[in-house]
């Protein structure tokens, strides 16, 4: 199979979406079809050679479908498309020509004549001029057999037009030719916002070649040169400092509002502020990869993971259309044919009820509230990767939570050293050093800090046949002799643990220290203990968790001892301790047995990734993680903010509040204008507005959602950019 990607140029609403899946799902050879309605653009798993097929079928609903080729790391993202030069001209148009039928219609009221002909003239310019487009699509609907609002104006315009009502036609199409101008140009402010953020980051950089500093595009810049950053410049990729020493501003990436001091060692993110000194850093990823262009390619896919309201709202609508208009051909028939209903008046409220029974409010109130909840995140500084998991954050009951790097801060220190039968201290911190420098995790990083600290002059022991023991430690062979680093378990394991090694590590891990056994395979040859300080957030997110009623537990490979330690200073009720990754897994499906309810998982490192995917709601310290617990989290926390989590599931519960509000508005609305229009009280005009304010209501309810959310002294970051224009902007669009 191969996938496609296309880019629709108008493909602007879910009307479009539905057409499209009616007229490739059942064609032969394609598999599958991901939608993308921010970025305009649609992936089609398929048989080979199919894609000409597929952007011909498409082309015959009215939109253009052009294949993409694959991205190069070099090449910059597809430009925005340009606006419709005959969408918002027909509008306008459509609108004269409605306003000036109407000045007639009033003068033929007048002594001044008979009904004048330039009436009917006039609405039908306003017709043609407004409706064209929606005749195209209403078509296709038909042939696709997927009855959409198009179909049922279409049908309402022909319809009051057979009845003589030719003002009340052109209206009916002016003003949906309004409503459509409108949520195309809300639409479109979005994917701006989107791109805004992207352009963050320069467009040029100073990068070091050959001895010498070369201004080039960031587009060329590769991984491993090194570019300098002068003061006040913005970064134009990711990077690590080699040399050089300034406070950057990096609130684009973290959210944070006070600059960080920068130095050798430390890493640099694309978008960021330089301050007032010069920098020189190692490119780690290249503009294409930067963490800035993840975000917004993140957000941008954040509308491809639908929630379940979403979801049922879409499905709903599909049967929704068909319902409607058999309902309104009943009631235009049946009082005719069996009651002596007058075949005029009730034709004119079956057509009533087409345009009341359009499901624009229903359909557009789910995706903007959820966009406006993802926004709020966004200025919260938290990275929701699409509505299905903000809507499931109201149902979290527990969330487990990883130690090293999440509850504490990541980055421990060498506190004691034991030795046993002669080893000295620092034969010791060597041998451990050598095994732990092939290792990641933050423990051997602060084992190779003490021993370079300590003994920086000795350079490095050479180590073979290096092994990483998942859940337990690292095994070497130093000057021949094999040497494992690990923990209590692995000394089981070997068979070397003894009560005194026993005794040690119960003193150390009573204090709520991590211990590491260092040994080879006879006897241990001492013990290293490590603290960790706790986050200054883990208290008072645990407290403001258990404030919404949330249970929380701690998974971690550490000791039990060292976990109940940390236990008992966050008051957390679970501990699950010495756990391989599978083991945090089966602790989750526990939880989640005992509670009934989805469970959450925060973590930060590889160990994590297993239980991230395997959790509900997978929470990651955006700043701390690593690239595959990013990639696999739903979502991520971008200044390492605990109480960032408690705040994400009230920000849920709100907008599933709102969700529930809207499709009560639109449905009771809905209602009490079909019980008007077959009573006869209501018009076409008045169906027309009464859809229209429906849909009104719904969108300034859900952009209700964008208030607040900005932490008390934090400035708008570009997240802010993306997320709040997306929102604040497709208010100032729609008047709302």
């Amino acid at each position: 199979m191969t996938r496609s990607t296309f880019h629709i140029e108008r493909m602007d609403c879910a009307t479009e979406e539905r057409m499209i899946r009616a007229a490739l799902e059942g064609m032969d050879g394609v598999d599958g079809l991901e939608f993308n309605l921010i970025a305009r653009t649609l992936t089609v798993q398929h048989a080979s050679g199919m894609a000409p097929r597929i952007a011909g079928a498409i082309g015959r609903l009215g939109m253009e479908a052009v294949e993409q080729r694959p991205r190069s790391p070099e090449e910059v993202v597809i430009p925005m498309a340009q606006p419709s030069f005959w969408r918002s001209r027909a509008t306008v148009l459509t609108s004269i020509a409605l306003l000036a039928a109407l000045v007639a219609e009033i003068l033929s009221w007048t002594p001044l004549g008979e009904e004048w002909i330039g009436v009917r003239l006039l609405a039908v310019v306003a017709i043609v001029a407004g409706g064209y487009q929606s005749a195209a699509k209403a078509w296709q609907s038909v042939r696709t057999l997927s009855l959409n609002i198009h179909f049922l104006m279409v049908l309402a315009v022909l319809g009051a037009v057979a009845l003589g009502q030719w003002t009340e036609a052109g209206m009916v199409i002016a003003l949906f030719a309004v409503a459509e101008l409108v949520e195309w140009q809300s639409l479109n402010r979005a994917r701006r916002a989107v791109r805004s953020l992207m352009e963050v980051a320069p467009g040029i950089a100073t990068v070091m070649r050959g001895g010498r500093a070369v201004v080039v595009n960031v587009e060329t810049i590769r991984c491993g040169e090194i570019v300098r950053i002068k003061p006040g410049e913005r970064l134009p990729v990711d990077g690590v400092v080699q040399s050089g020493m300034s406070e950057v501003n990096q609130a684009a990436i973290t959210g944070e509002s006070m600059p960080s001091v920068k130095g050798p060692g430390d890493e640099v993110f694309a978008g960021s502020i330089n301050g007032s000194g010069t920098l020189d850093f190692e490119v780690t990823h290249t503009a294409a990869d930067s963490t800035i262009n993840r975000i917004a390619e993140l957000v941008e896919q954040a509308t491809v993971n639908r929630g379940r309201t979403e979801r049922f709202v879409d499905r709903f609508a599909r049967y929704y259309t068909p319902a409607v208009f058999v309902m309104a051909l009943l009631v235009a028939l049946l009082p005719p044919l069996f009651f002596g209903g007058g075949w005029e008046a009730w034709a004119y409220r079956g057509l009533v009820l087409l345009v009341i029974g359009c499901p624009c409010a229903l359909v557009i109130s789910t995706p903007v509230t959820v966009v406006s909840g993802l926004a709020n995140a966004a200025r919260r500084g938290i990275l929701v990767k699409g509505g299905e998991f903000l809507e499931r954050g109201h149902a979290l009951r527990a969330i487990a939570f990883d130690k090293t790097g999440t509850l504490t801060e990541g980055r421990p220190r060498v506190t004691d050293l034991r030795v046993f039968d002669g080893m000295e201290e620092g034969a010791l911190l060597h041998l451990a050093a050598a095994v732990e420098a092939r290792s990641e995790h933050p423990i051997a990083g602060a084992i190779v800090a003490e021993h370079e600290l300590r003994h920086a002059d000795e350079g490095e022991i050479a180590v073979e046949s290096f092994e990483a023991l998942v859940g337990r430690g690292a095994r070497g062979t130093v000057n021949g002799q094999p040497i494992y680093v690990g923990n209590h378990r692995l000394a089981h394991d070997l068979g070397v643990c003894s009560d005194r090694v026993e005794e040690h590590l119960f003193s150390l891990e009573r204090d709520g220290k991590t211990t590491v056994v260092v040994m080879n395979d006879h006897a241990v040859l001492g013990v290293i203990g490590i603290a960790d300080a706790v986050r200054a957030s883990s208290a008072e997110a645990i407290a403001e968790l258990r404030g919404v009623g949330v249970h929380t537990a701690i998974l971690t490979g550490d000791n039990g001892v060292t976990a109940r330690a940390i236990a008992r200073e966050l008051a957390i009720e679970d501990i699950y301790a010495d756990l391989l990754p599978q083991g945090k897994i089966e602790a989750l499906a526990e939880l989640q047995t005992r509670h009934g309810a989805p469970v959450g998982m925060v973590g930060e490192g590889v160990n994590d990734v297993p239980a991230l995917a395997r959790a509900s709601v997978g929470f990651v310290m955006g700043a701390a993680g690593v690239d595959v617990a990013l990639e696999t989290a739903d979502v991520a926390l971008m200044d390492d903010d605990l109480r960032k989590i408690p705040e994400f599931i009230r920000l849920s519960h709100r907008t599933l509040r709102v969700l529930k509000q809207n499709i009560a508005i639109a449905l009771a609305l809905k209602l009490i204008f079909f019980v008007l229009a077959v009573a006869g009280a209501a018009t076409l005009w008045m169906a027309v507005f009464a859809d229209m304010g429906a849909s009104l209501i719904v969108v300034a309810n859900g952009l209700r959602l964008l208030r607040g959310g900005m932490p008390q002294g934090r400035k708008p970051s570009a997240a802010d950019h993306l997320a709040g224009m997306a929102g604040v902007e497709a208010a100032n669009a729609t008047g709302a």
